[in-house]
């Protein structure tokens, strides 16, 4: 018997194309009854704000072969068969290894990564053909125990004035949970390590200004109920769910751009697959027009040569990166104490 499948006809710049949709009642979100072939109109509706923020990068693909409650994993290496619209690029990731990824161009190709069961879509912070050199600067707030999205609101706009007293403008977006993302388009010209000093400098900065609501502390036991400010999804070969991607949260919500003006009375959970195509369509997309006015992190670097100055120096990495320069011992303080 012939496995059931359908065929998507998907919008994009060069005409339309006919995606394969095998499986399409697969439910992939099993509270909302939400099927593989919802979510593969979902990425089409959305198609060319999806591309505009995610596309021409490589992305890492989060793929579930049974719905959000089953089997995933991270695809990194671009999947069999691909077709000839979706092509990959070679990239360097931190223990020197190169590898090729997947890049999207258009919106089939990101329905074709939806056949192939991506729910969430992670793209790198760089350009396909400059994958070195970020072209987003991109902060992550993530509300710890104990405190809520709504905590993380006044963070974000505190850090905004931030970025923009060193000459970067910020766009900010859900991310899908209970935190926020912050990006700020800035010139490809400085490497990944560079880009986090950067991001590393505006969160001292940040909290400095609001130590009670903030905390750059890498261990979690020192963190408290603040707003983590996770500068290590600055480093290479780390990522975060893209504008308009889906999450594999049981209400379907998606990471979705918002105005500024619209930050403080926003409810993440008001952004979903059912909803944002109609957003789209009535608000337009916010992040629409990111790369027109890209800046520099050259100020952001000089605030973290002066931190360096004043005896604050690297922080710590991802326990699955290489021993980096400078680098704090990676043991958690209460451990470190106990030895002692």
């Amino acid at each position: 018997m012939a496995s059931e499948q359908t065929t998507l006809t998907v919008d994009g710049p060069h005409g339309e194309r006919e995606v394969r949709i095998s499986s399409p009642s697969r439910v992939m979100w099993p509270d909302l009854g939400i099927t593989k072939l919802d979510l593969a109109r979902y990425i089409a509706e959305v198609g060319e704000a999806f591309i505009r923020a995610n596309g021409d990068r490589p992305v890492s693909l989060q793929r579930f072969s049974d719905g959000i409650d089953g089997e995933q994993f991270f695809s990194k290496n671009p999947p069999k068969g691909a077709p000839d619209f979706v092509r990959s690029v070679m990239v360097v990731y931190p223990s020197a290894r190169s590898h090729p990824q997947l890049v999207l161009d258009e919106p089939a190709a990101a329905v074709w990564a939806v056949q192939m069961n991506t729910v969430v879509f992670h793209p790198w912070p760089s350009r396909a053909e400059d994958s070195d050199n970020p072209d987003q600067l991109r902060i992550d707030l993530d509300p710890q125990p104990g405190t809520s999205f709504d905590d993380a609101i006044p963070v974000a706009i505190e850090l905004r004035s931030v970025l923009a007293e060193a000459g970067l403008e910020a766009f900010i977006k859900t991310s899908g949970n209970r935190g926020l993302h912050m990006f700020a388009p800035i010139e490809p010209t400085h490497e990944f390590l560079d880009v986090r000093h950067a991001v590393i400098a505006a969160a001292r900065e940040i909290e400095r200004r609001m130590p009670k609501q903030v905390t750059t502390s890498w261990w979690k036991e020192e963190r408290g109920e603040r707003i983590f400010v996770d500068f290590n999804q600055a480093n290479r070969d780390r990522t975060m769910a893209g504008a308009y991607s889906p999450r594999a949260l049981p209400h379907a919500s998606v990471s979705c751009p918002i105005d500024w003006d619209e930050l403080e009375t926003a409810d993440p959970k008001n952004f979903t697959i059912a909803t944002v195509p109609d957003r789209l369509k009535s608000t337009g997309d916010p992040w629409a027009k990111m790369h027109d006015n890209p800046g520099k992190i050259d100020v952001l670097l000089q605030w973290w040569e002066r931190d360096l100055a004043a005896g604050l120096g690297e922080m710590p990495f991802p326990p699955d990166y290489p021993k980096m320069p400078g680098e704090p011992p990676r043991v958690q303080p209460s451990r470190a104490r106990k030895k002692d």
